[in-house]
């Protein structure tokens, strides 16, 4: 049999000149595509290492920086106090002061004290007779008998304060009953 001649099995499997030509002649074997596999994988366990790396910094950075702040959170507070206990000092150490210049220096230290109160945020609680009660920032000492409508402050026995809106002490106040 011939392999030109088209009835011939080798024809017919396509195994003759003509198929011969057709087939690629260096195909790339699996050396090549698995040493680029195992260079991209070598790539990217190494960005993945330096992801990691970087993660751990930046928790661990974030650790130190709410430790400084945990340490160091009163440092304001207590910085705008000291001109008041300066104040206070200086109200012991004369001797002789009149009831008037004792008054006048308590009033001036009650106002450095309240501006150092509120450059840290800690807000007066102080609600006025009649004003709704407010379980969140009052605390009901008693309730008693008055011409007012139910469940409002007829008087406050002592303020109370908040700090960045969180309730630090409540109001103590006495609340209108129910008719």
């Amino acid at each position: 049999m011939n392999a030109n001649d088209p009835t011939s099995p080798e024809a017919a499997n396509g195994a003759g000149p003509a198929a011969a030509a057709n087939e690629p002649t260096s195909t790339p074997g699996p050396a090549p595509a698995q040493a680029d596999l195992e260079a991209r994988h070598a790539e990217l366990s190494d960005a993945y290492l330096r992801a990691k790396a970087e993660a751990e910094n930046t928790r661990r950075r974030a650790e130190e920086e709410m430790a400084k702040a945990r340490k160091f959170a009163v440092e304001s507070f207590a910085e705008s106090l000291l001109p008041v206990r300066d104040s206070l000092e200086a109200a012991i150490a004369i001797p002789a002061a009149t009831p008037d210049q004792l008054l006048e220096g308590v009033h001036a230290t009650l106002r450095q004290l309240t501006t150092a109160l509120e450059r840290n945020k800690v807000v007066e609680v102080n609600p006025p007779a009649g004003a709704k009660f407010d379980p969140h920032q009052h605390q009901a000492i008693s309730v008693v008998p008055a011409a007012q409508e139910p469940n409002t402050v007829v008087a406050v026995l002592q303020k109370g304060y908040t700090i960045a809106d969180r309730v630090l002490r409540p109001a103590l106040v006495t609340v209108s009953a129910s008719s």
